[in-house]
């Protein structure tokens, strides 16, 4: 598997990431195993989890397996912070204390006196940039994480917080990109850019709906199927998304390849983006990504970039 270089940083990662988000609730032990030892050796080396994921159960999964199934050192260990639970569900909170609590649990968690990237996992209206920033520069002069950088944040708090911290300090953005979410490009992704700050992109596969496997119905032991993830799915099986799948199966049978390859090819091959995470909750979901040799013919691309389109409007558009 191919690696790239985060953003400006020297921070080395694999070009697919692989995801926690339903470890140790629709993934057990077992299962994640798989994942883990297929996923490492195939060359995968980012794992991407969060303290939230499972309240926790996702990390703690995580760092039985590291040290026995793989090696610490093999794996490149990215969480999330800034998302806290309550009595009245969870609560987004990057205030300086929550953000070094929630890592001091994460790092007790999996296991390790550090992380190689720590990331604010959503925007708090309740906190100032100015706070948020300090807790990041606190996290890396204490030695928790080797990299800082943020989750699911707009184009101007992340170029406001990239300035806070100053050069080079904010490595990553992790922002949903798919060509199903192209939203991103408004903003996010050229403040990104500027900033030096490598692209993760969550749910490339537009929460599994380029996968094509939703193209006639909704298979029973699929997302769109399970009570807990069918609303997560549900906003990509409308009719907005329909002639996006219809032109990637179309593409993809041209090349003889599948729709998760050319999906996958096409969110590797946008500006600035380091890596694509993969959520699969089986090992039969993840296999097939994990070879991925394919660079798209530039017409194929030009066709997809121009069904999947985001809307722009007024300063985007003038």
């Amino acid at each position: 598997m191919e690696e790239r270089t985060l953003g400006g940083t020297g921070l080395r990662v694999s070009t697919l990431g692989l995801g926690t988000l339903t470890w140790a609730r629709d993934t057990d032990e077992h299962t994640a195993t798989e994942l883990l030892r297929d996923f490492v050796e195939a060359g995968g080396t980012l794992v991407d989890t969060a303290a939230s994921y499972g309240d926790g159960a996702a990390e703690a999964l995580l760092g039985a397996l590291l040290g026995t199934v793989v090696a610490r050192e093999d794996v490149v260990l990215c969480t999330k912070g800034g998302v806290r639970r309550t009595r009245n569900g969870p609560v987004v909170d990057a205030s300086r204390g929550a953000l070094l609590d929630s890592l001091d649990g994460s790092l007790a968690r999996l296991g390790t006196d550090h992380v190689d990237l720590f990331l604010v996992q959503a925007p708090d209206p309740g906190t100032s940039l100015a706070e948020t920033a300090g807790a990041l520069r606190h996290v890396l002069s204490s030695g928790r994480a080797r990299y800082v950088g943020l989750s699911n944040h707009p184009g101007w708090q992340t170029a406001r917080l990239g300035s806070l911290l100053g050069p080079d300090v904010l490595a990553a953005v992790q922002v949903e990109y798919s060509l199903l979410q192209r939203g991103v490009e408004r903003e996010a992704v050229p403040a990104a850019a500027d900033l030096g700050a490598g692209l993760l992109a969550w749910s490339p596969l537009g929460r599994g709906v380029l996968t094509g496997k939703y193209r006639r119905t909704v298979p029973a032991d699929s997302r769109a199927a399970s009570a807990h993830l069918a609303g997560f799915v549900e906003p990509y099986l409308g009719r907005t998304s329909g002639p996006v799948v219809e032109a990637l199966a179309t593409a993809a049978d041209g090349l003889e390849r599948t729709p998760l390859e050319v999906a996958l090819a096409w969110v590797l091959g946008r500006p600035g983006v380091t890596c694509a995470l993969l959520g699969a909750r089986t090992a039969g979901q993840l296999r097939p990504a994990l070879d991925l040799d394919l660079d798209l013919p530039a017409q194929i691309v030009a066709a997809l970039d121009e069904i999947s389109a985001p809307d722009l409007g007024y300063p985007e558009r003038r």
